[in-house]
């Protein structure tokens, strides 16, 4: 037999949908045990099976739609991850940070249109941020911190992803392919490690028609940036209990 762990995660003001779930489980997979992550919102239930991992998930995926939750299902073994790699824009975080950084400049529709050419694999993404750091020449740097402070949001979940996973040991690391601008602020309000983004360039004040493409530019080993110690002291209030090694949410 297979000893699997299904987490089953509701909405934070679902605590009924969990108790209902887990009633569900209980009686038709008759668990070892069951454990809770956070009150009212995210459980494990631990089982063994000789049915097949697919078979199992269906049946599991199923249950937790009808009570408005959702559920990932993995081996025990392995469960256990070391890395998180996540990307910031429209995940981490709610935006995506050049386009609200062009509608300040007045230039969004000259990076919309960028962005289209790169995505139909008109130019590569090289020329393309070549291209988009052009359009920003000139522009006080200090409009990059508005942004932030205006526009950008954090992704419900996100800082107790990270915690969670820094709290078993992992190591976080946040990637864009825009700027270190935005990403090493955001990396810093969420808690992650360490980033990996590129560096638009700044001369007196103001953003220059360069940017350094650092997945092709820097050296194979980066030194561990400053996230970790400026980020120790922003952890939730309510880190997710670690009775058992946290789950990698899709």
């Amino acid at each position: 037999m297979t000893e699997l762990v299904a987490t089953y995660i509701a909405r934070p003001d679902g605590g009924q949908d969990l108790a209902a779930v887990l009633a569900a489980c209980a009686d038709i997979m008759k668990p070892d045990r069951i454990e809770q992550l956070a009150a009212d919102e995210a459980a494990d239930v631990f089982f063994r099976t000789d049915d097949h991992l697919g078979t199992v998930r269906a049946r599991l995926l199923t249950i937790a739609s009808q009570h408005r939750t959702d559920v990932v299902v993995q081996p025990v073994a392995g469960r256990r991850k070391k890395l998180l790699l996540a990307d910031m824009d429209s995940t981490m975080i709610g935006q995506e940070c050049i386009d609200e950084l062009a509608d300040f400049a007045g230039v969004k529709r000259g990076v919309a249109t960028i962005t289209e050419r790169a995505m139909h694999g008109e130019i590569e993404f090289e020329e393309a941020l070549r291209e988009r750091a052009a359009l920003f020449a000139g522009l006080d740097a200090a409009v990059i911190t508005r942004v932030i402070a205006e526009r950008i949001t954090v992704s419900p979940g996100a800082r107790d992803l990270v915690w969670t996973m820094r709290a078993s040991g992992a190591t976080t690391i946040l990637v864009s392919g825009g700027f270190t601008a935005f990403a090493e602020p955001v990396g810093e309000m969420i808690g992650f490690d360490e980033v990996r983004a590129n560096t638009l360039l700044v001369a007196d004040g103001r953003v220059t028609a360069r940017s350094l493409n650092r997945s092709s530019a820097a050296p194979p080993s980066w030194p561990r940036s400053r996230m970790r110690s400026s980020a120790a002291n922003s952890a939730p209030a309510k880190p997710w209990r670690l009775a058992t090694a946290p789950t990698m949410w899709r």
